[in-house]
């Protein structure tokens, strides 16, 4: 298995303006890039530097976009990792991995994003030895975590944050919660994503209780369809 195949490469340069985010999430987040930002002085008083951070709660609310937005507002290079593509059946192997891209995140100083933390927890099976060969991967990713640099940011995300190892959990130093947005919010995101479009597109009929990716899909598709229609009278 290679490592770097591993590794999502993302080029895209997310701003913090552009996630739509809950007001007491974006507080929480920009204090993260503030406290990076200022680590130097928060360290000369004693201070520690939040830099384990685990983002919770519904798929497709923004947790990705979030990481994004954080490592372009401190200029770092973003390691992106979903541990679904990283977990092997030999477990040895998946911590020798995982202690590679800890490495390569902590001697560049870049925010390490781990998608799909669960994956850790949902690995558990009955089997004797898969439970003892799994704990030992637990145990990996703990150390790895208490010693991760404060220099380097490490962002993790999960959908599922009541199936994860609870020794996992208390080395976050903060956590933050992504719920479906609410009808006015979302109705804030359909306003924003169709803004670009004629006036004659824009008019949807709009669903709820979805995701914002679940709405953008779906708000594109309506478009899309309504464009070739036209494009098609035309003709």
């Amino acid at each position: 298995m290679n490592l770097y195949n591993l590794i999502i490469q993302d080029k895209e340069e997310i701003q913090l303006d552009d996630v739509f985010l809950e007001t007491q999430n974006k507080k929480q987040i920009v204090q993260i890039i503030k406290e990076q930002t200022y680590a130097t002085e928060l360290q000369k008083y004693g201070l520690p530097i939040n830099n384990k951070i685990l983002l919770e709660g519904s798929s497709g609310c923004g947790k990705t976009m979030t990481a994004k937005a954080i490592a372009n507002a401190l200029n770092k290079n973003i390691i992106i990792l979903n541990l679904s593509n990283i977990v092997s059946s030999r477990i040895g192997e998946t911590s020798q991995n995982i202690k590679m891209i800890f490495d390569k995140a902590s001697r560049e100083r870049s925010v390490l994003f781990l998608d799909e933390l669960d994956q850790i927890g949902k690995a558990r099976g009955s089997d004797d030895k898969d439970v003892g060969e799994m704990r030992r991967l637990v145990n990996t990713l703990i150390q790895l975590i208490d010693y991760f640099p404060e220099n380097a940011l490490l962002i993790c995300a999960t959908n599922h944050p009541e199936i994860i190892d609870a020794a996992i959990l208390r080395r976050f130093q903060l956590k933050i919660n992504y719920e479906l947005p609410s009808r006015e919010f979302l109705n804030q995101y359909y306003d924003s994503i169709l803004s670009k479009f004629p006036e004659d597109l824009r008019n949807i009929d709009r669903k709820y209780n979805i995701s914002f990716a679940e709405a953008k899909d779906y708000a594109f598709t309506v478009v899309k369809g309504r464009l070739i229609e036209k494009l098609e009278s035309e003709l």
